[in-house]
């Protein structure tokens, strides 16, 4: 008995580590860093002291750092995958991808000697103790001179060098617009450890993941230069820059000044500088200062002055319709190619475009939230930060400029086009693992988009803005996963949701529903339903009489347990639920088949069915 007893103690302690261990932990790290940027030769060096606290339940015996700039190097993953895949990015080849032409090359593969990017550390220690350390291109990794034990912290303090690319994807020197600097990805970045282990992916092509924290950052750069990025200020006046000058460049002493910049919980830091920048700023109802940073050119001039009270409107918009924007500060600096967001900041190339600009920053100020604020792991589920960040700008550009229709209908046809394709993979395939860049776009952007819209089509409209302002509420600072948004989805609604998380994003299943026939009945009309594809809906059918009257019928998905509350002013019959295992449904209805000028499925257009030709009948009005 006592060995039973001994033993079902035993049992139940290490059930309950167990459970323990499932609970939600991050890790954390703070940098201070001291840089000193030489501007003739794109050559920089930096000291960086890291703490960093292991809140996992694990004792860790070695690290991995993040050293990006090695990818912008002849030979490299980056450059090889541009030599490989089959539709490389445009910006970063020559003759835009066209492989037919004999000139076809990587811009990286052309690079010189004084053209790459490197970022070496030079020296590295662990509380005073040497470690070892071996680069494996853009991951350096690090045997700990002792393990990292759970709930202990560490110091490291490294020496490291570096060159500033010249610019081919994201950072770089002399972009396009003539920005001297865009420095992003561009310091030793220790790599995120989490509930899946280690994430040290190298740098191919994609995004990121990060390790919350504080970052102290010192820049010291040739006086003439005038910077923005990440975090606030903590000395213009020791500078003799004044930020709280709108337009203002300062005469200044000395050959070099060090900006010192302070950012709190951010996963990032990110900086560009320019001796020609124009610096605007916007204080913001909610108190957020908003800064710009752009070329002293007429071409572009007109357009960031005008994407400023409109950015004030953005803001606005977000803070409502997800959260709060938690940090004092967000600079919009034009830099980088297209647009990339980072840590309370955003580089845009252009604003010859004002249009293309406003777009732009949509896209990257909605980026604060879904990604800097709610930070998925972008490397494995890209669809969480570019899907939702596609579909909320777009909602805001909507209301901003008082448009109609759907926001993202874009995203419907891209997604239609790969999915008829035969080119699509699961929205589960890493990042850096899509065959072809186009799936990997359209998964990520217009798919995840799809994912939220056609989500407010299965939960209804006020139960998805519940949804989103419920996430940044339970999930901001953190790391979420896709099973951690579904949930509150769940939550929120009362609906059962995770056959849609897991037949969307973890199958290549498609959504096609049908009208089968319309048949005279006894006492009114049998409409036969038919599902064609293998991914389950509930089923919405919108019947227009012939003087104009409409009724709708709801077909609740069974495995959802639930019915969508009713909207707006519709006349609305919920019907018995449609098990998806039943390929057919009919609906009686008692309507005379002669009255009926036509039948929809879906009349919102928001369930992404790819054969839309098989969901009417009779004469639908076209909008």
């Amino acid at each position: 008995m006592k060995k039973l007893i001994f033993s079902m103690a035993f049992l139940a302690s290490v059930f309950a580590q167990a459970q323990n261990n499932t609970g939600y932990w991050q890790q954390h790290v703070d940098y201070d860093m001291d840089v000193d940027m030489d501007v003739e030769n794109y050559q920089y060096t930096g000291t960086q002291e890291l703490v960093y606290t292991n809140n996992s339940p694990d004792t860790l015996n070695r690290v991995f750092y993040h050293m990006f700039f090695n990818a912008f190097q002849p030979g490299s993953e980056m450059d090889s995958r541009l030599q490989d895949i089959n539709d490389p990015d445009g910006r970063m080849v020559n003759n835009k991808g066209d492989r037919q032409n004999p000139d076809y090359e990587s811009r990286i593969s052309k690079l010189n000697e004084d053209e790459i990017g490197y970022l070496r550390a030079t020296s590295l220690t662990q509380d005073g103790k040497e470690v070892t350390m071996g680069d494996e291109e853009t991951i350096l990794i690090v045997n700990l001179a002792e393990p990292i034990l759970p709930g202990k912290s560490t110091t490291f303090k490294m020496e490291f060098e570096g060159q500033v690319p010249v610019q081919i994807r994201r950072s770089g020197r002399n972009n396009a617009d003539d920005v001297a600097l865009s420095m992003t990805q561009w310091y030793p970045k220790l790599a995120e450890y989490d509930f899946e282990g280690w994430h040290a992916d190298p740098y191919i092509a994609r995004e990121f993941h990060g390790v919350w924290g504080d970052f102290d950052v010192t820049i010291n750069i040739d006086k003439d230069y005038i910077i923005g990025g990440t975090g606030e200020l903590q000395n213009p006046k020791e500078i003799g820059y004044g930020y709280e000058e709108e337009g203002t460049k300062v005469k200044r002493k000395g050959k070099k000044l060090a900006w010192n910049f302070k950012a709190e919980k951010v996963h990032d830091f990110a900086w560009a500088a320019d001796p020609e920048f124009i610096h605007d700023k916007l204080e913001t109802e909610s108190g957020v200062t908003l800064h710009f940073l752009y070329k002293d050119d007429a071409k572009v001039k007109d357009a960031w002055k005008r994407i400023q009270p409109e950015t004030a409107k953005l803001l606005a918009f977000f803070n409502e319709h997800i959260g709060p924007y938690p940090w004092p500060q967000y600079s919009i600096i034009q830099g980088g190619d297209g647009g990339m967001e980072y840590a309370m900041c955003t580089l845009i190339t252009g604003g010859e475009d004002y249009n293309s600009l406003l777009g732009t920053t949509a896209h990257e100020f909605a980026h604060s939230w879904f990604q800097q604020l709610l930070g998925t792991n972008e490397s494995e589920h890209p669809w969480m930060d570019e899907g939702f960040t596609t579909y909320i700008s777009g909602l805001a550009q909507k209301t901003i400029k008082g448009t109609s229709g759907n926001p993202v209908s874009g995203s419907y046809r891209g997604y239609n086009y790969i999915a008829t394709s035969g080119k699509e993979q699961p929205q589960t395939t890493h990042g850096d693992r899509y065959d072809i860049n186009t799936a990997y776009s359209i998964a990520a952007y217009s798919k995840g988009s799809v994912f939220l819209a056609q989500l407010g089509y299965i939960i209804g409209q006020e139960n998805l803005a519940k949804t989103l302002n419920r996430y940044y509420d339970e999930w901001k600072f953190k790391h979420p996963t896709p099973n951690d948004f579904i949930r509150v989805a769940e939550k929120v609604s009362g609906a059962e949701l995770n056959w849609y998380l897991n037949d969307w994003t973890r199958t290549t299943n498609k959504i096609d529903y049908a009208i089968n026939s319309v048949e005279e009945a006894e006492n009114g009309t049998k409409i036969t339903l038919e599902r064609k594809g293998l991914m389950p809906m509930p089923v919405e059918v919108t019947v227009t009489m012939n003087d104009g009257s409409k009724k709708l019928y709801y077909m609740p998905l069974r495995m959802m347990r639930w019915e969508k509350p009713a909207e707006g002013d519709v006349d609305r019959e919920v019907r018995e639920d449609w098990a998806w295992a039943m390929p057919t449904y009919d609906l009686n209805i008692d309507t005379p088949k002669e009255a009926i000028k036509s039948i929809e499925i879906d009349e919102s257009q928001l369930m992404a069915d790819i054969s839309r030709n098989n969901n009417t009948y009779g004469e639908v009005d076209s909008e």
